[in-house]
């Protein structure tokens, strides 16, 4: 019982993963600081609901609505929606208006509701219609290249088309990965060894900000639901 993730890698240069959930018998979970904006389609006693989800830079607790069936799109670092700036929806969200089992409304069109197997041809629709744009130089930075433009320039664009800094996102992500390795039962001292923590309180006060439980819950499956597909040890 709890929140049952389920989660794939999208074959889209646009987004970077699909994932899926399912709520019983749990009415809240610790959200999980996330570096990526992205579509939540979700279905509650009859009822069809999409929101724009924004990028968050801390942990904290989050309602779950019982027997609530989920599908979720997670956009690439440094795609954006045309109509909602990122920097608007940091720690935040919107809800999408007049949603059906059927379809939403996004940038003032209708658009059909995806489920997990069909997620990448909405994208491709979005992009098409110009709805979902991506600022090339930050495309490049996070696959490893350098641009041949000055770094305030970079910080800049970074800021404008995620809301975040570069270092925000490094952090955020590090503390994410270190938290998968923790629950799939590697030591605490193996983690801040390989993630380039300086010791193991400093790997402590990251997985507290960004992830909301201790190396020990995360060992030990342990601390309630969670906004995680942690191999859904910390379902319960």
């Amino acid at each position: 019982m709890g929140l049952r993730f389920e989660t794939r890698a999208s074959d889209s240069p646009w987004c970077d993963i699909v994932w899926t959930c399912t709520s019983e018998q749990v009415a809240e979970m610790t959200s999980v600081a996330a570096v990526r904006w992205g579509l939540v389609f979700w279905q509650h006693e009859g009822r069809s609901y999409a929101s724009v989800s924004g990028p968050e830079t801390r942990t904290g607790a989050a309602p779950v609505p019982e027997g609530a069936t989920f599908t979720g799109i997670e956009f690439a670092v440094g795609t954006s929606l045309r109509a909602m700036p990122a920097t608007a929806l940091v720690d935040g969200g919107v809800e999408l208006p007049d949603t059906t089992r059927r379809t939403f409304r996004l940038d003032g069109a209708r658009w059909p509701t995806p489920g997990p197997d069909d997620a990448e041809a909405l994208v491709d629709r979005l992009v098409r219609s110009g709805i979902i744009v991506r600022d090339p130089l930050v495309a490049d930075v996070v696959r490893g290249h350098r641009p041949a433009v000055a770094n305030r320039t970079v910080e800049r664009r970074f800021r404008t088309a995620t809301g975040l800094t570069q270092g925000a996102i490094r952090q955020i992500e590090r503390a994410r990965t270190a938290a998968e390795l923790l629950a799939a039962g590697a030591l605490v001292a193996d983690v801040v060894a390989t993630l380039d923590y300086f010791d193991e309180p400093h790997l402590a006060r990251a997985l507290r900000t960004y992830v909301g439980r201790t190396a020990g819950q995360l060992r030990g499956g342990t601390g309630g639901a969670i906004a995680l597909d942690l191999d859904q040890r910390l379902t319960s």
